[in-house]
C-alpha cells in the first residue's frame, strides 16, 4: 500500500529539501517506487536531482491548476532512481491561481490520486512556511516527518506547526498524524542537543526517529553537484544516516500493517 509523506516545518533551514532528496534516494535503494514533489518555488529539491529548473517547460505549478496531466510533468533521478514532479519559481503563482479554482486546498491530493499506485512511497518536500502550498501538501499526505535542530527556538516552531496540523487535520484530512519527528545537524556532544532531545522524548515519544541527522560536510557538498548524498558519497556519514532513516520507516509502515491485521 502506497504512503505519502510530507517533509513539513514551518521554520526554514533545518534540513527539509536535504531530507527530502536523500530519504527518496535511500527509500529507493532499498528496491521501492519513489515519487519525490518539489512542492517548494525556490525549487532546490529540483536542483539537487540534477534538474535545470530554469530551463523546465513544465512543472508542478501545470499540474496544480490542471493544465497538464500528473504522469506527464514526471522527470526521473537518474542519480537517486526515483521519479520528480518538479519546481521553480513559477510556482510562486499558485498562491494566486489556487484561490480561483475549486476545492483549492485539495488539488494536490487529486493529482497524486492519477499515479498514486505506482509508487510505495511519495514524499513531499514543503515550503518554510504555511501557504496554500503547504496546505495543499499535508491535506494530501498520510503523515508529517518534521525535520528539527535541537535547539530552542526550533521547540517553539514545532509549537505553532502541531496546531497547523491538527486544524488541518480536523477539518481537511482526518487522517493526517505526525509519522515522526526527524533531529538533523545533529551533534550528541552538545549540551543543548540533548537537553531538547530529552524534552521532545517527553512530549512525543516513540515519534521520536532513533536515527538522527548529523552535521556533515558531504550531505551539504552533494546537491551542488545535482546529486543525492547517496550518489555523491554513499560511505559518507549523512549518506548512511539517511539509509538508517529509510530502513526505519519501511520497518515503522511493516510493523503498523501488522498490527492493523492482527486487529481485523
Amino acid at each position: 500500500m502506497s504512503q505519502t509523506f510530507a517533509i513539513a516545518n514551518q521554520k526554514g533551514g533545518v534540513g527539509k529539501t536535504t531530507t527530502s532528496v536523500n530519504l527518496a534516494a535511500s527509500l529507493a535503494s532499498y528496491n521501492k517506487r519513489i515519487l519525490l514533489v518539489d512542492m517548494d518555488p525556490q525549487g532546490n529539491a529540483t536542483m539537487g536531482c540534477g534538474i535545470e529548473k530554469s530551463q523546465l517547460k513544465i512543472t508542478i505549478l501545470d499540474v496544480l491548476t490542471g493544465d497538464i496531466k500528473t504522469e506527464d510533468a514526471l522527470q526521473r533521478c537518474e542519480t537517486g532512481n526515483f521519479d520528480l514532479l518538479p519546481a521553480n519559481g513559477d510556482l510562486t503563482a499558485a498562491e494566486v491561481e489556487l484561490l480561483r479554482v475549486n476545492n483549492k486546498e485539495s488539488r494536490l491530493r487529486h493529482a497524486l490520486a492519477r499515479v498514486k499506485s505506482s509508487y510505495d512511497y511519495i514524499v513531499i518536500d514543503c515550503p518554510p512556511s504555511l501557504s496554500m502550498l503547504t496546505v495543499n501538501s499535508l491535506v494530501a499526505c498520510d503523515g508529517v516527518i518534521i525535520p528539527m535542530q535541537c535547539e530552542y527556538y526550533a521547540l517553539e516552531g514545532l509549537s505553532a506547526l502541531m496546531t497547523t496540523i491538527g486544524r488541518i487535520g480536523k477539518f481537511l484530512n482526518p487522517k493526517l498524524q505526525v509519522e515522526g519527528i526527524l533531529r538533523t545537524m545533529y551533534d550528541p556532544r552538545n549540551s543543548l542537543t540533548n537537553e531538547v532531545t530529552a524534552q521532545l522524548r517527553r512530549h512525543f515519544g516513540d515519534k521520536i526517529y532513533r536515527i538522527a541527522i548529523p552535521r556533515n560536510v558531504r550531505l551539504a557538498e552533494a546537491p551542488s553537484y545535482g546529486q543525492p548524498a547517496l550518489s555523491y558519497d554513499k560511505h559518507s556519514k549523512g549518506a548512511l544516516a539517511y539509509l538508517g532513516l529509510a530502513g526505519e520507516i519501511i520497518r515503522r509502515g511493516k510493523s503498523a500493517r501488522a498490527q492493523i491485521e492482527r486487529a481485523g
